[in-house]
């Protein structure tokens, strides 16, 4: 008996409280508690006597707690005869059940295919109520209906079935804080969930619904199986945001920013952005003005607004969105984290984010299970977003929710964060209008995010093309068969006395007749409104990237910065290798040491911050730095408390009184949304350095739909500017396939028409004054770095002082560093870039080949500095190779996206060929042994030259015009380059908006002798005569 009672000495004493506080998470969510506890609390449930299921026990104590706050226990004795207290215990636990399962029976369901649940926990008799007991009057403990605490239990269980089971579900019962489960539970149970609308509402709201339903069949008849991806099935989406857009104003919201995927949104354009339908009918029509390089379908394209609202003016923004469902939600979140910031310490009330999702995406995308994780994080939250579920039951073919989640709703993703979620039958506007309105006073009560689930349907099929019925045969029988949601709400409203039966058919007629004229419809847009907080984007459009700035800085400036970031404050327990760091930066400023990578980025961070320029880091580990050369955030040794933000110190962040904003994040573990969230910001804050920082750039390809979705191509579709700035650790260091590549190659693969810039420094000055040049130009483009990890702390890449002086600026293209007294000895030329040139370098010097080979850097490898490249190529007139080098395997880096490159540049004579690694299809080794040989035969190939000795005195004299000689690859088990018939010789065109219009491409030979292949591709070498 004794050894039995020790197995569970766990259950009694100081562990009952947390053993209470499991019970209740078991009861709320079985799954939720250990397999352990579970069992253990499902056998408790199966013993004799406890056949009732039981419920959270937290709110009947609170309810008791609360009873004995309002009248002592002798006033309650006084009033409840004690033979009625067990059925008192038992209405309080009939009502907890209802907050808790409510949900489950609402009738939510337009189509009725999903009928109400059958809970039992809902029924008295489950907690041992009778027939008796439903004329007795019982106290309602907490929370009251009406301002009522104490009815006869039949009058309870009607209420609270129209509170939580009517056309309005509520989940709030997992929520932690209790101030808000009781905000919420009286909220709804205060009006019964009982919207109440006064006859000139209902009127706005009918109108809403009539214009969102009219559109789509005017549409459905004028443009006969075009796509529009149709919202007709919820209309009731299309009131609820417009009642959003009108009634936000009253809690001090001015702007609003939507994002939202194409279902609805040619409705959302048009019926709340107020875009002309003319406009909109010249795009059907194919007559629109095609004013950008490529442009995108209309159910993508972006809008914005400024709507008269009783409240005043309100910005609205519809953001440009892909086909990729839910990844625009992070670009909308940081869009409005740096409007914002932009409107100062009232930012959060002033500026809401609004995301509607579909049912499918919302539950199925790992990116919004990332956006609710950054939604309450101290780098990324926006005070709360509204979400509106616009959850049609259907996801293209798939409905049965048994393939489409795992979870009872589609917005039990929300319950991670605690957001509480108003589900909503989409045929009952006025309560769809209801739950909006308590999801902004939630927001601005609570900062949170609120999910709003609007139950309703998809009329046609997935696209106006697609027949819906093939895969929903019964769905499809039943919406067949529905009235409508205009319709059913009109005859509501006659019924009631509101509007007439012409009324509402005159609402159809008029908004027809607008279609028809073109003009704008219902929402009234105003044309001359001018916010102060509004971007002027004009001074970034239409430059040049060869704009050319002086990013150094004076050495006093210097000084002076390098003096202020290095203090921290007395008592501050520093670390050896922080305080070592900071001792170092003193001596580099000084001229003493060499400035290192860290110090470089520091100073140029401090100058920006100082001169009132913001300046914003984003990534896993950006504080320290992943490979801790950083060190922007520093930790008290000696701080009592790790959650205190009195622990750490920021220097950058205290270099004036009047300076800059300096923010640094260590984010969450995520690419895709992290990324796309610093997108959005740096879309709205083009003023800002904002950089986005891979833990190594191997893992950027987490987040290649917001790389190719919107950071290559949202200018060529949309027309938008972003100075968004990556920085991608890169670099074959040994550390296998998963920590060596930044993918350079399909980077260089998204270039075109000037839409990035593509960099690989290797000198620390480099990424001072590449940082420095992003915001001091008017050009707003992304820029990628590639940085090097080795070289970090590697001492030849370090740069003296002079190199950070007024006077310099960053140089796309570095020459060869060797004086020679005659460069015409040169006979091949080494372009390359990154970390690999410091081993070439120390190669050709262990091989005293200064006078054979010149090594030429290129730092800049989109948009390819021709005009550089071309100079340092002239200096070695009797070069008769053109080598690219690469540490990356030859499918890899920068080989194929730079040959045609170096073929324009070549000169008569001069063969373009390549030393690198072997193509892979792997991005690396993983064998230490096979890296450092490959290294070896990469360098050997590089200074072999094809079976001449090499040596100083030889002097190569130039290739005559005629045919050139075959010349086997130095490369091992690699074919012969075959040289092709002489192509004109490409000269140098100015570099304009469009670089495709003007670059030399490389041409493919049609002749398969003049081609060669390494199993994949196949490839032409060119020489010039």
């Amino acid at each position: 008996m004794m050894d039995e009672k020790l197995n569970f000495s766990y259950l009694f004493g100081s562990n009952a409280p947390y053993i209470e506080e499991l019970y209740e998470q078991f009861l709320s969510n079985p799954d939720s508690v250990d397999a352990h506890w579970k069992q253990y609390f499902t056998d408790l449930a199966a013993q004799p006597g406890a056949a009732v299921r039981d419920v959270a026990h937290r709110p009947i104590q609170e309810s008791f707690a609360n009873l004995a706050k309002r009248r002592n226990i002798g006033a309650v004795a006084g009033t409840i005869d004690e033979s009625l207290l067990p059925k008192q215990l038992a209405v309080l636990r009939l009502i907890s059940a209802y907050r808790i399962q409510g949900a489950g029976a609402a009738n939510i369901d337009p189509l009725g295919l999903k009928l109400p649940k059958n809970i039992e926990g809902l029924s008295p008799e489950a907690h041992g109520l009778t027939e008796a007991d439903m004329a007795v009057n019982f106290s309602l403990g907490q929370g009251d209906f009406a301002g009522t605490q104490k009815m006869p239990l039949s009058d309870i269980i009607s209420k609270l079935k129209q509170t939580y089971c009517g056309h309005i579900g509520i989940e709030y019962m997992y929520i932690g804080n209790r101030e808000e489960r009781h905000w919420i539970r009286n909220y709804f149970e205060r009006d019964l969930s009982t919207p109440r609308f006064d006859a000139e509402q209902k009127r706005y709201i009918l109108k809403q619904i009539t214009a969102a339903e009219t559109m789509e069949r005017y549409l459905h008849t004028k443009y006969v199986g075009q796509k529009r991806f149709s919202v007709e099935g919820g209309e009731s989406a299309i009131a609820g945001l417009n009642y959003l857009i009108q009634n936000a104003g009253k809690d001090g919201v001015e702007e609003v920013v939507i994002g939202m995927a194409h279902r609805g949104r040619l409705n959302v354009l048009v019926n709340t952005l107020g875009k002309k339908p003319a406009d909109l009918f010249a795009e059907f029509e194919g007559r629109a003005e095609a004013k950008l390089p490529s442009g995108d379908v209309k159910y993508h394209m972006g809008f914005s607004s400024d709507i008269a609202t009783p409240h005043g003016a309100m910005h609205v923004t519809l953001a440009f969105n892909p086909s990729h469902l839910e990844i625009v939600n992070p670009v909308v979140e940081g869009s409005v984290r740096a409007k914002q910031r932009r409107r100062g310490l009232d930012g959060r009330a002033q500026v809401l984010p609004v995301l509607i999702h579909g049912d499918s995406a919302f539950i199925g995308l790992g990116v919004n299970q990332a956006t609710f994780n950054m939604s309450r994080t101290r780098g990324y939250t926006t005070g709360g977003t509204v979400h509106i579920v616009i959850n049609n039951q259907i996801g293209f073919t798939t409905s049965d929710t048994r393939d489409t989640r795992s979870t009872v709703y589609c917005t039990d993703i929300a319950k991670m964060v605690e957001a509480p979620v108003f589900h909503v039958n989409g045929d009952d506007p006025e309560a769809v209008c209801y739950v909006v309105q308590a999801a902004l006073d939630y927001r601005k009560q609570f900062h949170k995010d609120v999910v709003i689930d609007l139950v309703c349907f998809r009329k046609l099929g997935h696209n106006e093309g697609d027949d819906p019925t093939l895969t929903q045969p019964l769905m499809y029988k039943t919406i067949a068969q529905h009235p409508g949601t205009r319709a059913l709400y009109a005859d509501k409203l006659i019924k009631e006395g509101v509007v007439t039966a012409q009324d509402a058919d005159g609402y159809v007629q008029a908004y027809r007749d607008a279609l028809d004229k073109g003009e704008h419809v219902e929402q009234t847009r105003l044309s001359d409104y001018e916010s102060k907080h509004r971007v002027d984007w004009r001074k970034y459009q239409g430059q040049d990237w060869r704009e050319h700035v002086e990013s150094g800085l004076s050495a006093s400036d210097i000084q002076r910065l390098t003096d202020k970031f290095t203090q921290v404050p007395e008592g501050f327990g520093l670390h050896n290798t922080a305080k070592r760091v900071i001792e170092q930066r003193k001596a580099m400023a000084t001229g003493e040491q060499p400035f290192d990578w860290g110090m470089a980025e520091t100073v140029a961070y401090a100058s920006m911050v100082t001169n009132g320029t913001g300046v914003r880091i984003s990534g896993e580990d950006s504080g320290r730095g992943t490979f801790s050369h950083r060190h922007a955030v520093l930790h008290d040794t000696k701080r009592e408390h790790q959650q205190s933000d009195s622990g750490t110190y920021i220097p950058l962040q205290h270099m004036s009184d009047n300076q800059a904003r300096f923010t640094v994040i260590d984010s969450i573990l995520n690419e895709e949304a992290v990324m796309a969230y610093e997108y959005g910001y740096a879309c709205s804050a083009p003023d800002k350095l904002v950089i986005w920082e891979a833990q190594f750039g191997d893992f950027a390809n987490g987040a290649q739909v917001a790389i190719d979705q919107f950071i290559s191509s949202g200018e060529t579709k949309w027309g938008r500017l972003c100075g968004l700035t990556t920085i991608l650790p890169h670099g074959y260091d040994g550390q296998g396939p998963e920590h060596s590549s930044a993918r350079l190659e399909r980077w260089l693969q998204l270039c075109s028409e000037h839409n990035m810039q593509i960099v690989m420094p290797s000198e620390a000055s480099q990424m001072f004054h590449i940082l420095r040049r992003q915001v001091l130009r008017s050009y707003r483009k992304p820029l990628v770095i590639f940085m090097s990890k080795r070289l970090l702390r590697f001492k030849d890449s370090m740069s003296p002082i002079g190199a950070f002086l007024e006077g310099t600026t960053f140089r796309p293209v570095i020459g060869d560093t060797v004086q020679r007294a005659d460069n015409n000895s040169v006979r091949r030329v080494i372009l390359c870039a990154g970390q690999v040139y410091y081993d070439l370098a120390k190669t050709r010097a262990e091989r005293g080949l200064e006078n054979d080979v010149a090594i030429v850097r290129v730092e800049q490898l989109y948009p390819f500095p021709y005009a550089e490249a071309e100079a340092e190529l002239a200096k070695y007139p009797q070069a008769t190779e053109i080598m690219w080098a690469q540490e990356e395997p030859k499918n890899q880096g920068a080989w194929y996206q730079t040959r045609h490159r170096l073929e324009a540049l070549a000169k008569r004579g001069q063969q373009v060929i390549y030393a690198g690694r072997p193509a892979s299809a792997s991005p690396a080794v993983g064998y230490a042994a096979k890296h450092n040989a490959q290294l070896k035969q990469l360098l050997e190939d590089a200074f072999e030259f094809s079976g001449v000795a090499a040596a100083a005195e030889n002097v190569v004299a130039p290739v005559a015009p005629a045919e050139p000689q075959i010349r086997p690859v130095a490369q091992a088990a690699a074919p012969a380059f075959t040289p092709v018939a002489a192509e004109p010789e490409v000269a140098e065109t100015p570099v304009e908006a469009v670089e495709e219009a003007h670059e030399p491409e490389a041409h493919e030979s049609a002749k398969a002798k003049n081609s060669f292949s390494d199993g994949n591709f196949n490839f032409v070498l060119k020489a010039k005569k």
